[in-house]
């Protein structure tokens, strides 16, 4: 199957912006520009706008936003949305905008990766961009994990979190529980198990430490590991072929610590009256 290449990053991409008419970077009415489609991010917290706001205020937008031309005189917005929406909170009429006629793909990367470099996004909206990137691109964790800078564990860690209840991911995005707490949870098997071990941890406000403990006890005893067989030396193997083709039966050999056993194996009973016979002779 073939896949869809994937971009090099938003710092590789900003350079080789292009704006209709020739254009780049634009100062536009911020009234101009809308939200764009392929946000991976859905919670905008209300007091980190404000202080980005206060900031904007008084030291002006120092990084553009990414937009694309849009319907009429509109531009959709790529990347940047927490910067447009401070701007606006700040009374900004203009925003400074980087202008490119980017397509589905493209937009939906630079998105994506602007959020992920970043770490705007609570680790349910980056679990979600993760496997939007891998279902979209058709590319592997090793890869998602090598454009946006993280390890393939962390991708990996978060793309397990979509296994979780919803419940347990609405606590994840809140910031209810932490990765931490996450973890221990999904180191217990089933549903009801799960959302037992949430509402102890929530209720009674169980660190992550704690919250191991308490999943390995709704875990249950891990089954016992079957005992490994000593693996025998070539001088014993060597015994026992010796003797098989002697007795012409199978032999096994065991050793013991000082001492062991040899179990010689027999089918029927003439052929027992002809293993006696055979290890009798001479006494």
């Amino acid at each position: 199957m073939s896949r869809k290449a994937l971009g090099r990053g938003l710092k590789a991409l900003i350079p080789e912006s292009r704006a209709p008419e020739g254009g780049g970077l634009l100062e536009l009415d911020i009234e101009q520009v809308i939200p764009g489609r392929y946000q991976p991010r859905h919670e905008f917290d209300a007091d980190a706008i404000q202080e980005l706001a206060r900031s904007i205020k008084a030291r002006g937008i120092i990084q553009p936003v990414i937009v694309k031309p849009a319907d009429g005189d509109t531009y959709e917005l790529i990347a940047g949305e927490r910067r447009w929406r401070a701007a606006r909170e700040a009374g900004l009429k203009t925003i400074p905008a980087l202008v490119r006629n980017a397509g589905e793909p493209e937009s939906l990367e630079l998105a994506l990766i602007e959020n992920l470099q970043r770490e705007d996004l609570n680790p349910i909206e980056a679990a979600k961009a993760y496997r939007q990137l891998i279902d979209k691109f058709e590319i592997t964790q090793e890869e998602v994990a090598a454009r946006v800078g993280k390890d393939r564990s962390s991708v990996a860690n978060h793309l397990r979190l979509l296994r979780l209840p919803v419940e347990i991911q609405t606590d994840l995005s809140r910031g209810t529980l932490s990765m931490g707490h996450a973890r221990a949870i999904l180191s217990v098997h089933g549903k009801e198990k799960q959302l037992l071990a949430r509402k102890t941890i929530i209720s009674r406000g169980l660190s992550v430490r704690e919250a191991e403990k308490l999943t390995r006890k709704l875990a249950g005893p891990s089954a016992p590991r079957k005992p490994r067989k000593p693996i025998k030396d070539i001088f014993i193997k060597e015994l026992e072929g010796s003797l098989r083709r002697s007795l012409g039966t199978k032999v096994s050999i065991q050793p013991g610590r000082k001492g062991g056993t040899i179990s010689i194996s027999y089918y029927s009973p003439d052929e027992l009256e002809r293993l006696t016979e055979r290890l009798t002779e001479g006494s």
